[in-house]
């Protein structure tokens, strides 16, 4: 499955547009996680825990989109975009990433 944040494919002509698809995940952080970002925020540096999360929310949200998109009968997913959204605070933060795109059929 090609997935692409163009509009079109290169090389390839889109034979049928099959809808718009999504994938979410919203992913929970925790206590010791918080608490060592905080530090970090004072210290500086990457909060590796952190990035580990967005990366595993990332790839959660586009798997889904994918596999919504294969159901559709689609060869790729064009146009994707991600978005990111912090939900709630204090100890009860969580990640939310949504992943969106235009399924398509490509003639071969």
């Amino acid at each position: 499955m090609i997935v692409t944040t163009t509009n079109s494919v290169e090389g390839r002509r889109i034979d049928a547009y099959l809808g718009i698809v999504s994938g979410d995940a919203v992913m929970g952080s925790n206590l010791f996680r918080d608490m060592f970002a905080s530090i970090r925020d004072i210290v500086g540096g990457r909060a590796g825990s952190y990035e580990s999360l967005l990366q595993e929310a990332k790839d959660t949200a586009l798997a889904e989109m994918v596999e919504r998109a294969r159901a559709l009968g689609a060869d790729a997913v064009v146009g994707v975009d991600l978005d990111y959204q912090v939900i709630g605070g204090d100890s009860k933060t969580m990640l939310m990433v949504g992943a969106n795109g235009t399924a398509v059929r490509l003639a071969h």
